[in-house]
């Protein structure tokens, strides 16, 4: 049998509250195997609400990292649910890692407790966002490495398009760096150098692409630092939410077509983000995310180390 996804059971906005149902709806209806991470006589207190007390394993930890809890805050604490439920994925006994707490902490401790696979930098966030005709492109870095130097964005290319390979399916992913403008040589310092550095790399890079391009399927792989991922994913998420709203107050469309768009862009469909070049699968599901999306992100994550598609191949 396979070794259990392990939950943080602490993290998140809404606590064990959310986490100990979410794993509980992973095990009962999809069968992932789940281990929670945290105070154990809390997540015990949890599971008895569920009339579920000894069927899922639990993890004691000591410590939570606040959600506002920075990488090297995170560190100090050794016997916090993100350190823990780290430790027990890079000893093999959990055969991935899911948290909805502070992404900055997640990064840290998977450092720590997992390990970076051979040549890797720095690891970044994968989200897939959904394009126009179907699809979708594998935005990277989407909030792991805020101030990350040139040599690190490029390489978030190689994470990106060996993800995109295993994940969906495309056997040569086509590159892009976002900026400010499509022609060579636009952008900042950190993209000019990027830019410089991904034409020498062994994939293919299609060059610089703009924001507008980013759900219009116009590349596999868009590229860029993890300050601007974040800003990009959330303002798509917002566009979304206002002009779904809008269209349906308007009266122009079905609310089934409707509800058929929103779930696409969802989180609860996607699960979360999965944190590439690690030694192991982790996945960072939404801060705000309810039992449903917890589960979705024990399920994805389950597949991720299945398929062993987190890319942790040596990177050049």
């Amino acid at each position: 049998m396979n070794p259990p996804v392990v939950l943080d059971a602490m993290g998140g906005d809404h606590g064990p509250v959310a986490t100990v149902a979410g794993a509980l709806l992973a095990w009962r209806e999809h069968g992932v195997p789940v281990m929670l991470a945290g105070a154990s006589d809390v997540i015990d207190a949890e599971l008895r609400k569920h009339e579920a007390l000894g069927e899922l394993p639990v993890a004691h930890a000591d410590e939570v990292v606040p959600m506002a809890g920075s990488g090297a805050g995170a560190a100090a604490l050794t016997r916090s649910s993100l350190a823990v439920g780290c430790a027990l994925v890079g000893r093999g006994e959990g055969g991935a890692f899911v948290t909805a707490g502070s992404t900055g902490a997640a990064v840290s401790c998977a450092v720590r407790g997992i390990g970076r696979a051979p040549g890797v930098l720095r690891p970044a966030l994968a989200v897939v966002l959904p394009a126009l005709r179907g699809g979708g492109s594998v935005l990277v870095d989407a909030g792991a490495t805020a101030d990350p130097s040139p040599a690190m964005v490029a390489q978030f290319a190689l994470l990106g398009a060996g993800y995109a390979r295993a994940v969906l399916g495309r056997p040569d992913p086509l590159v892009g760096l976002l900026s400010i403008g499509a022609e060579p040589g636009k952008g900042n310092r950190l993209t000019r150098r990027a830019e410089e550095l991904l034409a020498g790399l062994p994939v293919r890079f299609h060059g610089n692409i703009e924001g507008h391009d980013a759900l219009a399927g116009v590349v596999d792989v868009i590229v860029t630092d993890g300050f601007t991922g974040n800003v990009l994913l959330k303002n798509v998420e917002g566009c979304v939410r206002t002009t779904l709203a809008m269209v349906a107050e308007a009266g122009i469309a079905s609310p089934g077509r409707l509800a058929e768009v929103a779930r696409r862009y969802d989180p609860e469909t996607h699960g979360g983000a999965a944190l590439l070049g690690l030694r192991g699968t982790v996945v960072v599901a939404h801060g705000s995310s309810p039992p449903a999306t917890i589960a979705r992100a024990c399920v994805v994550a389950r597949d991720l180390a299945r398929h062993d598609s987190t890319a942790r191949e040596p990177v050049p």
